[in-house]
């Protein structure tokens, strides 16, 4: 028997990622950046806080994105003066990954724009069980 769309946990999540999407996207109109190259800032920006300079693959990776869209998002970043890509010395045909200055103050900002959201999102659960929830479905093999 078929679900109606009302009692279909996929189509009710579809939905409320369509909305959650559309939260974050206006909480970063005023920051100047899209959902995706929050995302590529933020992790370059976490994982070179933490002494890391990724490539992009690594970045592609650490973000859950497409290596080539990846690319062409940084070059956005870097149009925007953000990120910068430096020839990596151990092999000259890759490129590590540094957030500038001005990415380095926007990063923190964005990220707590987006939390922000995300508080106001996920109020109705504990937070906790929607984390656990969301975790155990973004990575079924853990």
């Amino acid at each position: 028997m078929a679900l109606s769309p009302g009692e279909s946990p996929g189509f009710l999540l579809w939905h409320a990622t369509l909305r959650w999407q559309r939260d974050i996207a206006a909480a970063l109109i005023p920051l100047g950046l899209t959902h995706v190259q929050f995302v590529l800032l933020a992790c370059t920006w976490w994982l070179n806080t933490h002494g890391e300079h990724p490539n992009q693959l690594a970045l592609a990776r650490q973000a859950g994105t497409d290596v080539k869209m990846t690319s062409q998002v940084l070059r956005a970043l870097e149009t925007k003066g953000l990120v910068e890509r430096e020839v990596d010395p151990a092999d000259t045909r890759a490129k590590r990954l540094r957030v500038t200055a001005v990415g380095a103050e926007l990063a923190p900002r964005a990220i707590a724009a987006v939390e922000q959201v995300d508080a106001r999102f996920f109020k109705p659960v504990v937070l906790n069980d929607a984390v656990t929830l969301l975790a155990r479905l973004a990575h079924p093999e853990s």
